[in-house]
């Protein structure tokens, strides 16, 4: 009698074992079914994300390039427009300097002026 209720203690101890293992299976079928695709959907759709933004950044590159191109040569161009408009001044300078040297020469020289 103690044999066979010692027997039915140990088949006691093994059913909540498999009661143990049903519920730890149910609960990692629950995590593969359900929990894990969420997770993959969540992680996919941080992907296209991420991927879009590095688009959009690759994008915003892109114009900040072509805005500092157009920049420098805005720049390029004024300090050239600058600099002809300095030597034109100077060329001018000079051209009316030496007109004034001839007048003075002949209004000294000749009184013709």
């Amino acid at each position: 009698m103690v044999i066979y209720g010692s027997y039915d203690a140990i088949n006691v101890i093994y059913g909540i074992n498999h009661a143990i293992y049903g519920i730890k299976n149910a609960i990692y079928s629950i995590n593969n079914g359900i929990i894990n695709p969420i997770n993959g959907i969540f992680n996919a759709t941080n992907g296209i994300v991420n991927s879009i933004n590095v688009i959009f950044n690759a994008i915003y590159g892109i114009v900040k390039a072509i805005n500092s191109i157009f920049k420098a040569n805005v720049k390029a161009i004024h300090a050239i427009f600058k600099t002809n408009v300095k030597y034109i001044h100077s060329i001018v300078e000079a051209i009316y300097g030496i007109i004034k040297a001839i007048k003075f020469n002949l209004w000294h020289c000749c009184n013709v002026i």
